[in-house]
């Protein structure tokens, strides 16, 4: 029995289009398979999350439909500028990363604003896909992202509304089937925000700031534009008006809030708020930590000073050391008030050892030379 030609032409053109809905179908699977996305804390608290949905008809259309769009007409990644701001501009840290790890810091310093919200998200799009196509890319970016927080953090006084350890580096994997896309962002975990202790709205965070710029002005209100006078005036201020906390009451005794609003921290807090407002009466000053042993010759505590410049040379002061606490009524001569004041490293780092490395495994930084001699 003969078979007709046009018989056999239908036949190819029904083997042809089932092949090419087969092929479609599979892309399609490819298409929306689902993307990694991994979250992880500058605290190495790392976690993996995998998200699934139940794709239906209508999500398989516009999955396609969209898959075409972005073909024809591609999303571009936003223009974002990089460039570091902020009212102090003092970023020494800032100078010590790589390219990468300032970029990261350059979008923590440009969201500075936007992060008072509390649940902002940092987006860096596909920035740094070329560092996560490597071996071990995470590893790497995480690294860079942690040398960023430590310069960020020693640099910025002002982000005493933030609690780091909440704060994630997001890396989103989105597999095709001819190449892997990376989205990466910086913000909390999911349904929560990255507060510190005893904020929980922007309202909190705004009217803390109206609070330290009202006795910022009223500090700064006195300056004279002699150096040495006007940093004297500020270690005497933050000496004559801060209590101590060695109760370790206050939720802010770290910042520059419980130093200079509720006029109650520790060292952290009075070297921090030394340095805000230093910076702000463009004098400059960088915050130093490391350990050091007190007069009870004790074992190495944590702790928290300063270095400022002067024509060119770095002295030390321990701010916090030049406000002793006293049991009783005891009567805290002046002398005292200054024993750490503008000091030189020979004299100072007796009791006090700087540490260059501000996180666990963290980058190395580097502080300026300091004189030896006292001033």
């Amino acid at each position: 029995m003969k078979i007709r030609l046009s018989t056999i032409f239908s036949l190819l053109l029904v083997v042809i289009l089932m092949g090419g809905i087969i092929f479609i179908g599979y892309m399609l699977y490819k298409v929306l398979s689902e993307g990694n996305s991994t979250n992880i804390s500058n605290n190495d608290d790392t976690v993996l999350a995998v998200d699934t949905e139940v794709i239906g008809l209508d999500t398989i259309k516009k999955a396609f439909s969209d898959t075409i769009s972005e073909i024809i007409n591609p999303v571009e990644e936003p223009i974002i500028d990089y460039t570091p701001t902020g009212e102090n501009n003092n970023n020494y840290f800032y100078e010590q990363l790589s390219e990468t790890q300032k970029i990261i810091y350059n979008g923590l310093q440009k969201s500075k604003t936007e992060m008072r919200a509390g649940d902002y998200n940092i987006q860096f799009g596909e920035k740094f896909s070329d560092i996560l196509e490597k071996e071990n890319g995470s590893d790497i970016l995480t690294i860079d992202y942690q040398a960023a927080i430590d310069a960020f953090t020693q640099d910025n006084m002002d982000m005493f509304f933030i609690d780091f350890s909440k704060l994630y580096l997001n890396i989103e994997t989105k597999k095709r089937t001819f190449s892997t896309k990376y989205n990466v962002y910086i913000g909390p975990k999911q349904n929560e925000k990255y507060f510190a202790n005893g904020f929980k709205t922007k309202e909190d965070v705004n009217l803390a700031f109206s609070e330290i710029e009202e006795v910022k002005n009223k500090i700064l209100s006195k300056l004279s534009g002699n150096t040495y006078t006007d940093i004297k005036m500020i270690h005497d201020y933050l000496v004559d008006n801060i209590n101590y906390d060695s109760q370790g009451v206050s939720q802010n005794r770290y910042t520059i809030y419980g130093a200079l609003v509720e006029n109650k921290c520790v060292c952290e807090g009075y070297a921090r708020a030394f340095q805000y407002l230093m910076n702000n009466a463009n004098l400059d000053c960088i915050l130093m930590q490391g350990t050091a042993i007190n007069k009870e010759g004790s074992l190495p505590e944590r702790h928290a000073w300063n270095t400022v410049n002067i024509g060119g040379t770095w002295y030390l002061i321990d701010v916090t050391w030049d406000d002793p606490v006293f049991e009783g009524d005891g009567i805290i001569l002046k002398q005292y008030h200054y024993k750490y004041f503008l000091k030189g490293s020979k004299r100072f780092n007796q009791n006090h050892t700087p540490e260059t490395s501000f996180s666990d495994d963290g980058k190395e930084f580097t502080y300026p030379q300091i004189s030896e001699l006292d001033y």
